[in-house]
């Protein structure tokens, strides 16, 4: 069965596709279920495919020479995600794995350079994805080696915040199941550390936590934290 238009119509990526453009590339795709904790794919397997997040929110995962696991970060839906031949590469540089239920839409790698000379505004749309995450990764290469714990913990979920926030009664949710590991793979410290600081910001009224769920109750002081002006 043919997969709907409307599945990509809506989505930033192919906005600036004609609808015969948005049939032609979809009738190319895949439509692809994974539970959660199930790996779509592993780091320095073959670039077999690259990928479009319909729904759900995906982990990407890098793991060290030495076998530590570092969260890189999450993709969203109506993200790219896998585009390894749009930076060169023939295998993919770190893992996905569905933090929730996901549905995705995949596509052969072979067919990435048939799609960049055939799809102007779907390239430079990618490459516009591709420098965002550098560029956040270059941020956070500069909170590491510059930041204290705390303001690189207060950044990390201001920033999840921002990319997956909902909501709610008691503040703004990270819309995805999110650990307080996951949170100290994201910010180079321990469990522990985190633990710590997030008690301490539960006490204070300015998050709240849960059984994998950080809402944050009040982000202007949680923002203050991160660019160390909270007055002690």
């Amino acid at each position: 069965m043919p997969l709907d238009r409307s599945l990509i119509s809506g989505l930033a990526l192919f906005a600036e596709m004609t609808p015969a453009e948005q049939e032609d590339i979809l009738a190319k795709a895949r439509s692809s279920r994974h539970p959660k904790d199930a790996v779509i794919f592993a780091q320095e397997e073959e670039a077999h495919s690259f990928f479009v997040l319909l729904a759900g929110h995906i982990r990407v995962v890098k793991t060290t020479p030495d076998g530590e696991q570092v969260i890189a970060r999450y993709i969203n839906e109506g993200e790219l995600f896998g585009i390894a031949p749009a930076i060169g590469r023939t295998t993919y540089p770190a893992s996905a794995i569905a933090a929730v239920d996901c549905v995705a839409l995949a596509w052969p790698t072979r067919l990435w350079s048939d799609f960049a000379s055939s799809y102007p505004s779907l390239t430079s749309n990618t490459y516009a994805t591709v420098g965002r995450r550098l560029q956040e990764t270059q941020q956070r290469v500069v909170e590491m080696s510059t930041e204290q714990v705390e303001q690189r913990v207060a950044h990390t979920i201001l920033r999840l915040i921002k990319q997956a926030g909902r909501k709610t009664p008691e503040g703004i949710e990270i819309d995805f199941p999110i650990t307080r590991q996951d949170i100290a793979e994201m910010t180079g410290t321990t469990l522990h550390t985190v633990s710590r600081l997030m008690s301490a910001w539960e006490d204070e009224g300015i998050v709240v936590g849960g059984r994998q769920k950080v809402t944050v109750s009040d982000p202007h002081r949680l923002m203050l934290i991160a660019e160390h002006r909270r007055k002690r």
